[in-house]
Protein backbone atom coordinates (compact mmCIF):
# COMPACT_ATOMS: atom_id res chain seq x y z
CA UNK A 1 0.00 0.00 0.00
CA UNK A 2 1.58 3.48 -0.85
CA UNK A 3 0.60 5.09 2.86
CA UNK A 4 2.57 7.90 2.14
CA UNK A 5 1.07 8.77 -1.55
CA UNK A 6 -2.61 8.75 0.44
CA UNK A 7 -1.16 10.52 3.73
CA UNK A 8 -0.36 13.18 0.66
CA UNK A 9 -4.29 12.95 -0.32
CA UNK A 10 -5.70 13.34 2.90
CA UNK A 11 -3.51 16.70 3.79
CA UNK A 12 -5.00 17.85 0.14
CA UNK A 13 -7.69 17.55 0.79
CA UNK A 14 -7.34 19.20 4.66
CA UNK A 15 -6.09 22.00 2.16
CA UNK A 16 -8.91 22.12 -0.05
CA UNK A 17 -6.77 21.68 -2.92
CA UNK A 18 -7.94 19.62 -6.02
CA UNK A 19 -6.17 16.96 -7.16
CA UNK A 20 -6.65 13.10 -8.57
CA UNK A 21 -6.16 9.79 -6.61
CA UNK A 22 -4.60 7.47 -9.69
CA UNK A 23 -4.77 3.55 -9.14
CA UNK A 24 -3.51 0.82 -11.05
CA UNK A 25 -6.30 -1.99 -11.19
CA UNK A 26 -4.70 -3.93 -13.89
CA UNK A 27 -1.11 -4.51 -15.17
CA UNK A 28 0.14 -6.84 -17.96
CA UNK A 29 4.14 -7.21 -18.13
CA UNK A 30 6.29 -6.14 -19.05
CA UNK A 31 5.23 -2.54 -17.36
CA UNK A 32 6.89 -0.51 -14.86
CA UNK A 33 3.86 -0.18 -12.86
CA UNK A 34 2.48 -2.32 -10.85
CA UNK A 35 -0.86 -3.35 -9.38
CA UNK A 36 -2.52 -1.09 -6.79
CA UNK A 37 0.06 1.18 -7.00
CA UNK A 38 -0.95 4.67 -6.82
CA UNK A 39 -0.21 8.40 -7.21
CA UNK A 40 -1.64 11.93 -7.12
CA UNK A 41 -2.25 14.25 -10.03
CA UNK A 42 -2.51 18.51 -9.36
CA UNK A 43 -3.88 20.81 -11.75
CA UNK A 44 -0.89 21.66 -13.05
CA UNK A 45 0.48 18.02 -13.76
CA UNK A 46 2.74 17.39 -10.88
CA UNK A 47 2.44 13.75 -10.29
CA UNK A 48 3.72 12.43 -6.74
CA UNK A 49 3.61 8.78 -6.47
CA UNK A 50 4.63 6.33 -9.04
CA UNK A 51 2.40 4.89 -12.05
CA UNK A 52 4.74 3.84 -15.15
CA UNK A 53 7.37 4.86 -17.21
CA UNK A 54 7.56 7.15 -19.48
CA UNK A 55 4.73 6.95 -21.71
CA UNK A 56 1.86 5.82 -19.68
CA UNK A 57 2.90 8.86 -16.91
CA UNK A 58 1.60 12.16 -19.43
CA UNK A 59 -0.56 10.26 -21.10
CA UNK A 60 -2.28 9.53 -16.98
CA UNK A 61 -2.04 13.19 -16.48
CA UNK A 62 -3.73 14.27 -19.62
CA UNK A 63 -6.80 12.39 -18.69
CA UNK A 64 -6.79 12.88 -15.00
CA UNK A 65 -6.37 16.79 -15.59
CA UNK A 66 -9.65 16.67 -17.80
CA UNK A 67 -11.21 14.41 -14.96
CA UNK A 68 -10.45 16.99 -12.34
CA UNK A 69 -12.62 19.12 -14.88
CA UNK A 70 -15.44 17.42 -14.89
CA UNK A 71 -15.51 16.06 -11.59
CA UNK A 72 -16.52 12.47 -13.14
CA UNK A 73 -13.72 9.27 -12.61
CA UNK A 74 -12.35 7.37 -15.87
CA UNK A 75 -11.03 4.04 -15.83
CA UNK A 76 -8.00 4.29 -18.13
CA UNK A 77 -6.78 1.47 -20.25
CA UNK A 78 -3.51 1.76 -21.88
CA UNK A 79 -2.53 -0.47 -24.26
CA UNK A 80 -3.89 -2.73 -27.69
CA UNK A 81 -7.77 -3.79 -27.51
CA UNK A 82 -7.20 -6.97 -27.49
CA UNK A 83 -6.07 -6.45 -24.06
CA UNK A 84 -9.07 -6.61 -22.79
CA UNK A 85 -9.31 -9.95 -23.13
CA UNK A 86 -13.13 -10.34 -23.96
CA UNK A 87 -13.68 -7.97 -20.96
CA UNK A 88 -15.82 -5.19 -21.94
CA UNK A 89 -14.75 -1.92 -22.34
CA UNK A 90 -17.90 -0.02 -21.43
CA UNK A 91 -17.11 3.56 -19.85
CA UNK A 92 -13.45 2.99 -20.76
CA UNK A 93 -11.40 5.14 -22.02
CA UNK A 94 -8.76 3.86 -24.24
CA UNK A 95 -5.53 4.86 -25.74
CA UNK A 96 -3.30 2.66 -27.47
CA UNK A 97 0.13 1.99 -26.63
CA UNK A 98 2.50 2.40 -29.60
CA UNK A 99 5.58 2.52 -27.88
CA UNK A 100 8.58 0.18 -27.45
CA UNK A 101 7.16 -1.80 -24.39
CA UNK A 102 4.43 -4.22 -24.88
CA UNK A 103 2.82 -3.90 -21.27
CA UNK A 104 -0.46 -2.86 -20.91
CA UNK A 105 -2.01 -0.55 -17.60
CA UNK A 106 -5.58 -0.14 -16.48
CA UNK A 107 -5.54 2.87 -14.03
CA UNK A 108 -8.20 4.15 -12.13
CA UNK A 109 -8.56 7.74 -12.12
CA UNK A 110 -10.95 9.34 -8.96
CA UNK A 111 -11.08 13.19 -9.06
CA UNK A 112 -11.36 15.15 -5.68
CA UNK A 113 -12.33 18.26 -5.21
CA UNK A 114 -13.02 20.94 -2.46
CA UNK A 115 -16.43 19.74 -0.53
CA UNK A 116 -18.95 22.62 -0.64
CA UNK A 117 -18.33 24.92 2.87
CA UNK A 118 -20.05 27.79 4.95
CA UNK A 119 -18.33 30.22 6.36
CA UNK A 120 -21.22 31.95 8.60
CA UNK A 121 -19.25 35.49 10.07
CA UNK A 122 -20.71 36.35 13.19
CA UNK A 123 -22.13 35.46 16.45
CA UNK A 124 -25.65 35.05 16.98
CA UNK A 125 -28.58 32.60 16.61
CA UNK A 126 -28.83 33.35 12.56
CA UNK A 127 -25.40 32.00 12.52
CA UNK A 128 -25.83 28.87 14.74
CA UNK A 129 -28.76 28.29 12.81
CA UNK A 130 -27.14 28.36 9.14
CA UNK A 131 -24.00 26.25 10.43
CA UNK A 132 -26.17 23.74 12.09
CA UNK A 133 -28.55 23.30 8.43
CA UNK A 134 -25.01 23.77 6.42
CA UNK A 135 -23.78 20.79 8.62
CA UNK A 136 -27.19 18.79 7.87
CA UNK A 137 -27.12 18.73 3.71
CA UNK A 138 -23.51 17.86 4.29
CA UNK A 139 -21.67 21.04 3.89
CA UNK A 140 -18.15 22.24 5.34
CA UNK A 141 -19.67 24.31 8.15
CA UNK A 142 -17.20 27.12 9.96
CA UNK A 143 -18.31 30.49 12.16
CA UNK A 144 -15.94 33.07 12.55
CA UNK A 145 -16.47 35.48 14.40
CA UNK A 146 -14.36 38.83 16.22
CA UNK A 147 -14.20 36.66 19.35
CA UNK A 148 -15.71 39.13 22.10
CA UNK A 149 -19.00 40.19 23.82
CA UNK A 150 -21.29 41.34 21.39
CA UNK A 151 -22.64 44.05 23.65
CA UNK A 152 -18.80 45.23 23.91
CA UNK A 153 -17.43 47.18 21.05
CA UNK A 154 -15.89 44.95 18.38
CA UNK A 155 -12.71 44.41 17.36
CA UNK A 156 -12.47 45.08 13.50
CA UNK A 157 -8.83 43.73 13.42
CA UNK A 158 -9.79 40.04 14.65
CA UNK A 159 -12.50 39.51 12.03
CA UNK A 160 -10.11 40.49 9.69
CA UNK A 161 -7.44 38.47 10.54
CA UNK A 162 -9.32 35.63 11.76
CA UNK A 163 -11.07 35.55 8.09
CA UNK A 164 -7.39 35.90 6.74
CA UNK A 165 -6.75 32.65 8.56
CA UNK A 166 -9.44 31.19 6.00
CA UNK A 167 -7.89 32.58 3.26
CA UNK A 168 -5.98 29.85 2.02
CA UNK A 169 -8.94 27.42 2.40
CA UNK A 170 -11.25 29.79 0.71
CA UNK A 171 -12.01 28.82 -2.72
CA UNK A 172 -14.70 29.03 -5.46
CA UNK A 173 -16.80 25.93 -3.49
CA UNK A 174 -16.95 28.49 -0.33
CA UNK A 175 -20.03 30.64 0.68
CA UNK A 176 -19.30 33.29 3.11
CA UNK A 177 -22.93 34.69 5.03
CA UNK A 178 -22.32 37.70 6.78
CA UNK A 179 -24.74 37.58 9.78
CA UNK A 180 -23.16 40.20 12.27
CA UNK A 181 -26.27 41.61 12.84
CA UNK A 182 -25.24 45.28 12.94
CA UNK A 183 -22.09 44.78 14.90
CA UNK A 184 -19.39 44.81 11.94
CA UNK A 185 -21.02 44.59 9.26
CA UNK A 186 -18.80 46.63 7.24
CA UNK A 187 -15.67 45.33 8.30
CA UNK A 188 -17.11 41.79 7.86
CA UNK A 189 -17.88 42.14 4.57
CA UNK A 190 -14.72 43.76 3.71
CA UNK A 191 -13.23 41.32 4.56
CA UNK A 192 -15.25 38.08 2.66
CA UNK A 193 -14.65 40.31 -0.74
CA UNK A 194 -11.00 40.10 -0.23
CA UNK A 195 -11.29 36.40 -0.10
CA UNK A 196 -11.78 34.38 -3.67
CA UNK A 197 -14.68 32.61 -2.13
CA UNK A 198 -17.97 31.71 -5.07
CA UNK A 199 -20.80 33.53 -3.31
CA UNK A 200 -20.57 36.66 -0.64
CA UNK A 201 -23.59 37.38 0.96
CA UNK A 202 -25.09 39.64 3.91
CA UNK A 203 -27.81 39.13 6.16
CA UNK A 204 -29.45 42.12 6.62
CA UNK A 205 -32.48 44.48 5.48
CA UNK A 206 -32.20 46.20 2.46
CA UNK A 207 -31.86 49.38 4.17
CA UNK A 208 -28.87 48.29 6.02
CA UNK A 209 -27.36 46.61 3.45
CA UNK A 210 -27.48 49.70 1.03
CA UNK A 211 -25.86 51.50 3.76
CA UNK A 212 -23.14 49.15 5.04
CA UNK A 213 -22.58 49.15 0.86
CA UNK A 214 -22.29 53.01 0.34
CA UNK A 215 -19.82 52.55 3.09
CA UNK A 216 -17.61 50.05 1.21
CA UNK A 217 -17.96 52.14 -1.58
CA UNK A 218 -16.63 54.94 -0.24
CA UNK A 219 -13.62 53.07 1.16
CA UNK A 220 -12.63 51.99 -2.32
CA UNK A 221 -14.08 48.91 -2.82
CA UNK A 222 -14.14 47.95 -6.37
CA UNK A 223 -17.98 48.39 -7.99
CA UNK A 224 -18.08 44.94 -9.39
CA UNK A 225 -17.55 43.23 -6.17
CA UNK A 226 -19.87 45.55 -4.02
CA UNK A 227 -22.48 44.22 -7.16
CA UNK A 228 -21.69 40.61 -6.35
CA UNK A 229 -23.03 40.69 -2.70
CA UNK A 230 -26.25 39.12 -2.08
CA UNK A 231 -28.00 40.51 -0.04
CA UNK A 232 -30.65 39.73 1.55
CA UNK A 233 -29.01 36.10 1.50
CA UNK A 234 -30.40 33.37 0.20
CA UNK A 235 -34.14 32.96 -0.76
CA UNK A 236 -35.67 36.50 -0.35
CA UNK A 237 -38.97 35.37 2.43
CA UNK A 238 -39.53 38.67 4.24
CA UNK A 239 -39.45 38.35 8.09
CA UNK A 240 -39.06 34.80 9.33
CA UNK A 241 -37.18 33.41 12.36
CA UNK A 242 -33.50 32.26 12.32
CA UNK A 243 -34.13 28.51 11.49
CA UNK A 244 -36.12 29.57 8.56
CA UNK A 245 -33.68 32.28 7.18
CA UNK A 246 -30.84 29.42 7.51
CA UNK A 247 -33.19 27.09 5.04
CA UNK A 248 -33.85 30.03 2.78
CA UNK A 249 -30.04 30.45 2.44
CA UNK A 250 -29.33 26.90 1.59
CA UNK A 251 -31.87 26.25 -0.63
CA UNK A 252 -30.23 29.16 -2.56
CA UNK A 253 -26.60 27.61 -2.02
CA UNK A 254 -27.84 23.84 -2.81
CA UNK A 255 -29.64 25.70 -6.03
CA UNK A 256 -26.44 27.65 -7.53
CA UNK A 257 -24.28 24.57 -6.78
CA UNK A 258 -26.40 22.32 -8.73
CA UNK A 259 -26.50 24.64 -11.53
CA UNK A 260 -21.97 24.19 -11.38
CA UNK A 261 -21.45 27.23 -9.35
CA UNK A 262 -20.20 27.01 -5.92
CA UNK A 263 -16.94 24.99 -7.46
CA UNK A 264 -13.43 25.10 -6.57
CA UNK A 265 -11.10 26.34 -10.04
CA UNK A 266 -8.41 23.55 -10.42
CA UNK A 267 -6.45 25.90 -11.53
CA UNK A 268 -4.03 27.83 -9.15
CA UNK A 269 -0.85 29.38 -9.41
CA UNK A 270 1.07 27.36 -11.11
CA UNK A 271 1.16 27.11 -14.79
CA UNK A 272 -0.10 23.95 -16.13
CA UNK A 273 2.88 22.05 -17.79
CA UNK A 274 3.19 21.92 -21.66
CA UNK A 275 2.11 18.92 -23.66
CA UNK A 276 2.81 17.64 -26.81
CA UNK A 277 2.10 14.56 -29.09
CA UNK A 278 4.45 12.35 -29.97
CA UNK A 279 4.34 12.23 -33.76
CA UNK A 280 5.16 8.98 -34.15
CA UNK A 281 3.27 6.77 -31.86
CA UNK A 282 0.56 9.51 -31.05
CA UNK A 283 1.43 9.09 -26.91
CA UNK A 284 1.32 12.66 -25.09
CA UNK A 285 4.82 13.73 -23.99
CA UNK A 286 5.33 16.31 -21.34
CA UNK A 287 8.02 19.02 -22.87
CA UNK A 288 9.73 20.56 -19.61
CA UNK A 289 11.17 16.73 -18.94
CA UNK A 290 11.15 15.14 -22.09
CA UNK A 291 14.50 13.54 -22.95
CA UNK A 292 14.25 12.92 -26.71
CA UNK A 293 13.71 16.05 -29.09
CA UNK A 294 14.52 16.96 -32.04
CA UNK A 295 13.33 20.36 -34.39
CA UNK A 296 12.51 19.91 -38.18
CA UNK A 297 12.05 22.59 -40.58
CA UNK A 298 11.70 25.32 -37.62
CA UNK A 299 9.25 23.27 -35.79
CA UNK A 300 10.03 21.30 -32.31
CA UNK A 301 9.45 17.81 -32.02
CA UNK A 302 8.89 15.39 -28.71
CA UNK A 303 8.81 12.14 -28.61
CA UNK A 304 8.66 9.61 -25.96
CA UNK A 305 11.27 7.08 -26.22
CA UNK A 306 14.25 6.74 -28.36
CA UNK A 307 12.69 4.25 -30.99
CA UNK A 308 10.42 7.55 -31.81
CA UNK A 309 12.71 9.93 -32.46
CA UNK A 310 15.12 7.14 -34.51
CA UNK A 311 11.72 6.86 -36.85
CA UNK A 312 10.79 10.48 -37.08
CA UNK A 313 14.46 11.43 -37.50
CA UNK A 314 14.73 8.67 -40.38
CA UNK A 315 11.17 10.16 -42.58
CA UNK A 316 10.02 12.70 -40.82
CA UNK A 317 7.36 13.74 -43.70
CA UNK A 318 5.58 9.84 -43.42
CA UNK A 319 4.68 10.94 -40.16
CA UNK A 320 3.64 14.39 -40.65
CA UNK A 321 1.94 13.44 -43.42
CA UNK A 322 -0.03 11.28 -41.25
CA UNK A 323 -0.83 14.08 -38.61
Amino acid sequence: MDVSVLAEAVELSERRVPYVLATVVWRRGPSSGRQGAKAVVLADGTVRGWLGGACAEPTVVRHARECMETGAPALLLLGQPDDLDGRSDEGMRHVAMACESEGALEVYLEPHRPEPQLVAVGRSPAVDALAETASAVGWKAVIVDDGGNPDEHSRPELVSTKLDLFERSIDGATAIVVATQGHYDDLALEAALACDAGYVGLIASPRRAATVLDYLRSRGVPEERLNSVQSPAGLDLGAVGNAEIAVAVMADLVARRARGELVAVAGGATPARVEAVDAVCGMTVLTDDAKYHTIHEGADYWFCAPGCLRAFTADPDAYLAAC
